[in-house]
């Protein structure tokens, strides 16, 4: 027995200690969990964390008697304050009340046995020296990641946090903080758990900030205790960017790492890689230029013994060969967990086994006696809503019950259920404690009346949660021991499916893909290259996406009232995934120039609705023309792993196209996306401590047999796709001018193309550095105006090259100046403006007149001489001048011409010199044939 008592830093703190220790009408676990939060904030107080297993005090630090905070092994707990204190507890005052209120319910009723020690507690070195040090010490270690190692520090950065540690990849720096919420929340049946993950510009040196959070928060419940109800909260920056090392997945080790180290409850050590297949070799951790070549992307997070979430996307990888670069990867992730693990024993915090709080048993058999019956019954209506309604419905029965027989309170607080024979405490506050027996006082005898103790309360946060873990517990049951899920399918049964397309007559592109109680609206939309998205990245390039899907999920989809707002994490996360699933069979932007945009409204909802994104998404690309390389449809996946406990053989069971109570009942929800020879993107989220990788291997190949299944009802689409491009769909026209030339094009300040857009009345331009040119355009006149401004502004003249119906611009004494192309002007001397003799030019010609002329010589510098009277028909030199006039016109015969807005016209032959010898290609709706564009 041992004096336990703060450090002298705290002698300031001892009246906001002692208002945590007087209570007010509140209950105990309230003050409990002020305590915690002051022990969390300080670690210099974790000697007066009580612990609830052994409700002793464990304490580091020993102080003097004099310290003004002292717990002696006698019966009372005095504490020496200064008389003024409005919250003085007097010396009769502070009895085992006081104590009692910081301690488990157990030690409370039985407080004569308590007694203040020092346990062995490992305690971090620099936690427990005396004085004034609080923080770890600084400790560094190199971990292997890949075909690398990385550099993991903590004990610098974030020391007041719960665990915070900063992790190097080359000079790619990711810093995690985890920190532990000192106030437990209510009882909920969501994980307390909240991810913030920011690339910040600054990490590149750049001035302007992706998601890992989902990532992160999707291994991170697994392998924490359910029952912690205190809010954990990781936060991850990245705070340097190489623009080779990834910092995604360096995010996920940092944040498995911070946890290892902290007073999280975890179970095991956690971390994440990513695996790529480059030339057949597997990668693990490849840099950013060695994805550019690989055929997958896979991020693996699991522990030294099991594999917790899986996401991915891949080009039609095989089932086997996806299998065998999750087995590497699981290989790579036990080396960083044992590595994890050492340094948690070498600098790593104490686990706060106190926060977990679990209900009580005796709750559990108290609701299997009310709802058993009618709950097994209940679980058999097929249809979500009467089912949802009636599980509800019975859940008020079976509250109603219990607070009619005295076992649910709504009075006390979160902590008081637990702990209610401390209210009796306060009974006593005025008298003295009655250990056992009479106690003599004067002439005044006391006999102890002995107490009828009520029945156990439970908080009514608590029946909801024991009710939905014994509901689970019943259609597991049913689905393992009876072989028939809710809807009366097999394990390996999909729901009804129907798919419709053309639905909505002005969009481009529209189909309603329907599985079971599932539904999703998907809708193409077919633009230039303005439409393309913008993404914002640490890179110092502008990046913009041609394919992007969004995924939206109205609260009506699932019949509940709320409203729409932005796109939330799942919503970003359900339409990557199936944006991912489909980009593989889209066609390269040199056969179809088109951005294409797909969104997908989810109408109903029961389950899978990402995957139901996938098949309308599918299914309304090739309604709106775009040629696909094929179809794929998307699957759901769910499995119960310990089917022993529910009179299985112990054989894990997997379920195919699972419901959303089944997703939440289960142990995994795997999504799948592919077509019958391979597979185009992953996700598999586990809600158990892990799965073996032979598990995962069965519900791929289960998955495939669902996926061919899916696809031969898609097939059977009424009325099926369309196969060819809607008449609303903009006309897209492709040609290559000399790329010295685009800027002829821009004009000073875009002047220039902004006027061929009025002119001609395009929709757009777009340029690029490589010469080619995209006019996009509602019709085909437009289109061609455009193409005839364009072909004469970046025309490369030769000489024999004739021109028409050309504007003179100028008259000077000895000659004209003849536009013959926009911002193209020669000068025709005064000797070839006619065949006779003209003493000045102004006496023949004046600005604005229109004249034919022939290119007869460009000079060094460029500049151009042209000749009127090489094409007069009355030319005294007939032979060389009635040739190339009868050239010129057999030219005229066979090629056709391009008027622009001034009259001037151009030969076919021209115009392809002036496109710099290049081609043009213009999509027409007309000439689509199957799905196949034709160049015309």
């Amino acid at each position: 027995e041992k004096t336990v008592s703060f450090s002298e830093t705290w002698r300031h703190k001892r009246i906001s200690v002692l208002h945590f220790l007087h209570p007010s009408p509140s209950t105990t676990s309230r003050l409990r969990s002020r305590l915690h939060r002051v022990t969390l904030r300080n670690p210099s107080a974790a000697g007066m964390l009580a612990n609830s297993s052994t409700g002793a005090l464990h304490g580091g630090i020993s102080r003097p008697r004099s310290s003004p905070f002292r717990l002696s092994s006698s019966h009372c707990c005095k504490l020496p304050v200064s008389p003024t204190c409005s919250r003085c507890i007097g010396p009769r005052k502070s009895r085992s009340r006081a104590l009692s209120l910081l301690l488990p319910r157990k030690v409370a009723t039985s407080f004569g046995r308590v007694r203040a020690s020092v346990q062995d507690h490992q305690v971090p070195e620099s936690v427990a020296v005396d004085g004034a040090q609080f923080f770890p010490q600084y400790v560094s270690v190199k971990i292997p990641y890949g075909d690398r190692e990385i550099l993991v520090e903590t004990g610098h950065m974030g020391r007041q946090a719960s665990g915070a540690v900063m992790v190097t990849d080359g000079e790619t720096v990711v810093y995690t903080s985890v920190c532990l919420d000192g106030v437990p929340s209510e009882p909920s049946d969501f994980f307390p758990l909240s991810v913030h993950y920011q690339e910040r510009f600054s990490a590149a040196g750049r001035t302007r900030s992706s998601l890992a959070d989902s990532l992160i928060g999707h291994y991170a419940q697994p392998c924490q205790r359910a029952s912690t109800m205190k809010l954990r909260y990781y936060h991850g920056q990245v705070l340097s960017y190489d623009s080779l090392h990834p910092p995604d997945v360096l995010a996920v080790t940092a944040a498995g790492i911070a946890m290892s180290l902290s007073e999280v409850p975890n179970t095991k050590p956690i971390a994440g890689v990513r695996v790529g297949l480059i030339d057949d070799k597997f990668i693990v951790n490849p840099t950013n230029k060695e994805m550019e070549n690989s055929v997958l992307d896979l991020v693996l997070a699991g522990t030294d013994s099991a594999i917790l979430m899986i996401e991915g996307y891949c080009d039609f990888l095989p089932e086997e060969k996806l299998f065998e670069a999750v087995k590497i990867g699981q290989d790579a992730v036990r080396l960083i967990c044992n590595e994890v693990a050492a340094l948690e024993a070498k600098c790593g915090k104490p686990k706060m086994l106190d926060a977990i709080k679990l209900p009580p048993p005796e709750l559990y058999k108290h609701v299997e006696e009310i709802a058993g019956n009618e709950l097994a019954e209940v679980l058999q209506i097929s249809n979500k809503i009467p089912r949802r309604k009636a599980i509800s419905a019975l859940e008020k029965k079976v509250i109603g019950i219990l607070t009619e027989e005295g076992y649910v309170t709504t009075i006390l607080d979160s902590g008081a259920a637990e702990s209610t024979l401390d209210l009796l405490e306060e009974e006593d506050e005025d008298d003295e404690v009655i250990v056992d027996g009479e106690v003599d006082e004067g002439d005044v005898h006391i006999k102890p009346i002995p107490k009828e103790l009520p029945p156990q309360l439970f908080l009514e946060g608590d029946v909801k949660l024991v009710f939905k873990e014994v509901s689970s517990k019943f259609l597991r049951k049913r689905i393992v021991q009876g072989g028939k899920r809710s809807d009366g399918r097999t394990s390996n049964g999909i729901r009804p499916i129907d798919a419709r397309c053309g639905l909505l007559p002005r969009a481009h592109g529209s189909a309603l893909f329907t599985r079971g109680e599932t539904q999703a609206l998907a809708v193409t939309t077919l633009g230039d290259r303005q439409m393309a998205q913008r993404v914002d990245n640490l890179v110092d390039i502008e990046e913009f996406k041609r394919f992007y899907l969004q995924y939206s999920f109205p609260p009506s989809s699932v019949g509940e009232a709320g409203r729409t707002g932005a796109p939330n994490r799942r919503e970003i996360g359900h339409g990557m995934l199936a944006e991912r699933a489909l980009e593989p069979i889209l066609p390269s932007e040199d056969i179809f120039p088109y951005t294409v945009r797909v969104e997908s409204t989810i109408t109903e909802s029961n389950g899978s609705s990402s995957m139901a994104s996938v098949c309308g998404g599918c299914l309304a690309l090739q309604d709106a023309g775009v040629p696909v390389k094929c179809s794929i449809a998307g699957i759901a996946m769910g499995m119960v792993l310990d089917t022993k406990e529910f009179g299985g053989d112990g054989t894990p069971l997997i379920l195919s196209d699972i419901t959303g109570a089944e997703d939440a009942s289960g142990d995994m929800d795997f999504k799948v996306a592919g077509n019958e020879d391979g597979i185009t993107a992953f996700q598999m989220d586990i809600k158990v401590g892990g799965i073996p990788l032979p598990v995962m291997r069965d519900a791929l190949l289960q998955a495939r047999e669902g996926r061919k299944r899916i696809l031969a009802e898609m097939l059977k689409c009424s009325p099926p796709p369309s196969s060819k491009l809607s008449k609303y769909a903009p006309l897209i026209h492709i040609m290559k001018v000399d790329k010295e030339k685009i800027n002829m094009i821009i004009g000073p300040g875009g002047k220039k193309v902004k006027s061929i857009i009025e002119e001609s009345g395009v929709e757009s331009i777009d340029m690029q550095d490589n010469g080619i040119v995209k006019i996009t355009a509602k019709d085909l006149s437009s289109i061609e105006k455009s193409k005839s401004i364009i072909s004469r502004l970046t025309m490369v003249p030769t000489i024999g090259d004739i021109f028409r119906n050309c504007e003179i611009k100028s008259v000077a004494p000895y000659g004209v100046f003849v536009e013959i192309a926009p911002g193209r002007e020669g000068l025709c001397h005064i000797s070839e403006l006619t065949s006779t003799y003209l003493p000045k030019a102004e006496d023949a010609f004046k600005v604005g007149d229109k004249v034919d002329v022939k290119l007869i010589e460009v000079n060094d510098k460029g500049q151009l001489r042209l000749s009127r009277k090489a094409l007069l028909p009355d030319q005294a030199s007939s032979g060389d001048a009635t040739k190339t006039s009868n050239s010129g016109k057999k030219v005229q015969k066979k090629s056709a011409r391009i008027s622009g807005k001034d009259g001037a016209t151009v030969s076919k032959e021209q115009s392809k010199k002036s496109s710099g010898g290049g081609s043009s290609t213009l999509i027409e709706k007309s000439k689509l044939v199957n799905g196949e564009a034709t160049i015309g």
